[in-house]
Protein backbone atom coordinates (compact mmCIF):
# COMPACT_ATOMS: atom_id res chain seq x y z
CA UNK A 1 0.00 0.00 0.00
CA UNK A 2 1.42 3.33 -1.38
CA UNK A 3 1.80 6.38 1.15
CA UNK A 4 0.91 9.80 0.42
CA UNK A 5 3.46 12.54 0.49
CA UNK A 6 3.82 16.37 -0.27
CA UNK A 7 7.00 18.40 -1.63
CA UNK A 8 5.67 21.72 -1.88
CA UNK A 9 7.49 25.24 -1.13
CA UNK A 10 5.40 28.69 -1.46
CA UNK A 11 8.00 31.67 -0.31
CA UNK A 12 7.34 35.38 -1.16
CA UNK A 13 10.91 37.31 -0.33
CA UNK A 14 13.06 39.72 -2.38
CA UNK A 15 15.54 39.20 -5.23
CA UNK A 16 19.38 38.80 -3.68
CA UNK A 17 20.91 38.94 -6.85
CA UNK A 18 19.61 39.18 -10.94
CA UNK A 19 18.93 36.15 -11.85
CA UNK A 20 21.62 33.48 -13.88
CA UNK A 21 20.43 32.42 -17.16
CA UNK A 22 21.86 29.62 -18.84
CA UNK A 23 21.38 26.77 -20.78
CA UNK A 24 22.31 22.87 -20.67
CA UNK A 25 23.92 20.83 -23.65
CA UNK A 26 20.57 19.76 -24.72
CA UNK A 27 19.36 23.67 -25.14
CA UNK A 28 17.00 23.64 -22.25
CA UNK A 29 17.08 27.11 -19.98
CA UNK A 30 17.87 27.10 -16.58
CA UNK A 31 17.53 30.14 -14.27
CA UNK A 32 19.31 30.51 -10.78
CA UNK A 33 17.95 32.88 -8.36
CA UNK A 34 18.58 34.07 -5.26
CA UNK A 35 15.97 34.80 -2.69
CA UNK A 36 15.81 35.97 0.87
CA UNK A 37 12.50 35.87 3.15
CA UNK A 38 12.31 37.63 6.50
CA UNK A 39 10.50 36.57 10.18
CA UNK A 40 10.03 39.05 12.75
CA UNK A 41 8.41 38.59 16.21
CA UNK A 42 8.16 39.55 19.41
CA UNK A 43 9.69 37.78 22.39
CA UNK A 44 8.21 37.44 25.74
CA UNK A 45 10.26 40.37 27.22
CA UNK A 46 8.96 42.42 24.92
CA UNK A 47 12.30 42.47 22.39
CA UNK A 48 11.56 42.72 19.07
CA UNK A 49 13.60 39.89 16.25
CA UNK A 50 13.98 39.37 12.67
CA UNK A 51 15.86 37.07 11.01
CA UNK A 52 16.48 36.11 7.50
CA UNK A 53 16.59 32.88 5.27
CA UNK A 54 18.41 32.80 1.79
CA UNK A 55 17.48 30.25 -0.93
CA UNK A 56 18.39 28.80 -4.16
CA UNK A 57 15.53 28.51 -6.52
CA UNK A 58 16.00 27.41 -9.91
CA UNK A 59 13.36 27.64 -13.25
CA UNK A 60 13.62 25.30 -15.74
CA UNK A 61 12.61 26.10 -19.62
CA UNK A 62 10.08 28.38 -20.68
CA UNK A 63 9.63 30.05 -17.00
CA UNK A 64 13.92 30.38 -16.61
CA UNK A 65 13.37 32.38 -19.68
CA UNK A 66 10.89 34.81 -18.25
CA UNK A 67 12.53 34.87 -14.94
CA UNK A 68 15.70 36.26 -16.41
CA UNK A 69 13.59 38.75 -18.50
CA UNK A 70 11.30 39.63 -15.28
CA UNK A 71 13.33 39.83 -12.42
CA UNK A 72 15.70 41.88 -10.92
CA UNK A 73 17.87 42.40 -7.68
CA UNK A 74 15.27 43.84 -5.29
CA UNK A 75 12.11 42.65 -6.83
CA UNK A 76 9.46 41.05 -4.79
CA UNK A 77 8.23 38.02 -5.81
CA UNK A 78 6.37 34.95 -5.29
CA UNK A 79 7.14 31.29 -6.30
CA UNK A 80 5.86 27.87 -6.31
CA UNK A 81 7.97 24.46 -6.38
CA UNK A 82 9.45 21.82 -4.44
CA UNK A 83 12.68 20.95 -2.82
CA UNK A 84 15.39 19.07 -4.34
CA UNK A 85 18.30 18.07 -1.98
CA UNK A 86 21.48 17.31 -4.18
CA UNK A 87 25.05 15.80 -2.95
CA UNK A 88 28.23 15.55 -4.07
CA UNK A 89 31.97 15.26 -3.13
CA UNK A 90 34.13 17.94 -3.18
CA UNK A 91 37.36 18.20 -4.43
CA UNK A 92 38.77 18.51 -1.13
CA UNK A 93 37.26 15.31 -0.53
CA UNK A 94 34.27 16.35 1.69
CA UNK A 95 31.11 15.55 1.46
CA UNK A 96 28.70 18.43 0.25
CA UNK A 97 25.11 19.04 0.17
CA UNK A 98 22.94 21.59 -1.05
CA UNK A 99 18.66 21.88 -0.93
CA UNK A 100 17.61 24.02 -3.49
CA UNK A 101 13.44 25.08 -4.53
CA UNK A 102 13.04 24.20 -8.07
CA UNK A 103 9.70 26.75 -9.33
CA UNK A 104 6.99 25.62 -11.57
CA UNK A 105 5.07 28.98 -11.07
CA UNK A 106 6.61 32.29 -10.17
CA UNK A 107 4.48 36.06 -10.10
CA UNK A 108 6.14 39.18 -9.72
CA UNK A 109 4.67 41.28 -6.89
CA UNK A 110 5.92 44.49 -6.98
CA UNK A 111 6.24 46.91 -10.59
CA UNK A 112 9.85 47.74 -12.08
CA UNK A 113 12.24 49.66 -10.29
CA UNK A 114 13.21 53.22 -12.29
CA UNK A 115 16.58 52.26 -14.21
CA UNK A 116 19.85 54.47 -12.90
CA UNK A 117 18.94 57.11 -15.20
CA UNK A 118 15.73 57.28 -13.98
CA UNK A 119 14.31 56.52 -17.22
CA UNK A 120 12.21 53.24 -16.95
CA UNK A 121 9.24 53.59 -15.00
CA UNK A 122 6.90 51.10 -16.18
CA UNK A 123 4.08 49.16 -14.48
CA UNK A 124 3.60 45.37 -14.24
CA UNK A 125 4.50 43.24 -17.05
CA UNK A 126 1.28 43.11 -19.49
CA UNK A 127 1.04 39.43 -18.32
CA UNK A 128 0.15 40.50 -14.74
CA UNK A 129 -1.84 43.38 -15.76
CA UNK A 130 -4.33 41.64 -17.46
CA UNK A 131 -5.11 38.97 -15.08
CA UNK A 132 -5.95 41.79 -12.62
CA UNK A 133 -8.35 44.44 -12.22
CA UNK A 134 -8.00 47.67 -13.12
CA UNK A 135 -7.73 50.28 -10.67
CA UNK A 136 -10.50 52.80 -9.83
CA UNK A 137 -9.58 56.40 -10.91
CA UNK A 138 -9.42 57.31 -7.55
CA UNK A 139 -6.55 54.81 -6.38
CA UNK A 140 -3.56 56.11 -5.08
CA UNK A 141 -1.72 53.46 -6.91
CA UNK A 142 -0.37 54.62 -10.40
CA UNK A 143 -2.78 52.73 -12.54
CA UNK A 144 -1.58 50.70 -16.03
CA UNK A 145 -4.43 51.68 -17.66
CA UNK A 146 -5.97 54.63 -18.11
CA UNK A 147 -9.34 55.42 -17.03
CA UNK A 148 -12.08 56.55 -19.62
CA UNK A 149 -13.08 60.25 -19.97
CA UNK A 150 -16.55 59.75 -18.89
CA UNK A 151 -15.43 58.63 -15.49
CA UNK A 152 -14.77 62.75 -14.65
CA UNK A 153 -18.66 62.95 -15.55
CA UNK A 154 -20.01 60.73 -12.83
CA UNK A 155 -23.59 61.60 -11.33
CA UNK A 156 -22.82 60.44 -7.45
CA UNK A 157 -26.64 59.27 -7.72
CA UNK A 158 -25.68 56.70 -10.30
CA UNK A 159 -23.27 55.03 -8.08
CA UNK A 160 -25.08 51.87 -6.89
CA UNK A 161 -23.49 51.89 -3.26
Amino acid sequence: MSSRSLNKVILIGNLTRDPELRYTPTGAAVCTIGLATNRAWVTDSGEKKEETEFHRVVAWNKLAELCSQLLAKGRKVYVEGRLRTSAWQAQDGAQRTSTEIVIEDMIVLDSKRPAAGGEEVVSEPEEEVKKKPSKTAGSSEGSPVSPPEAAENVNPDDIPF
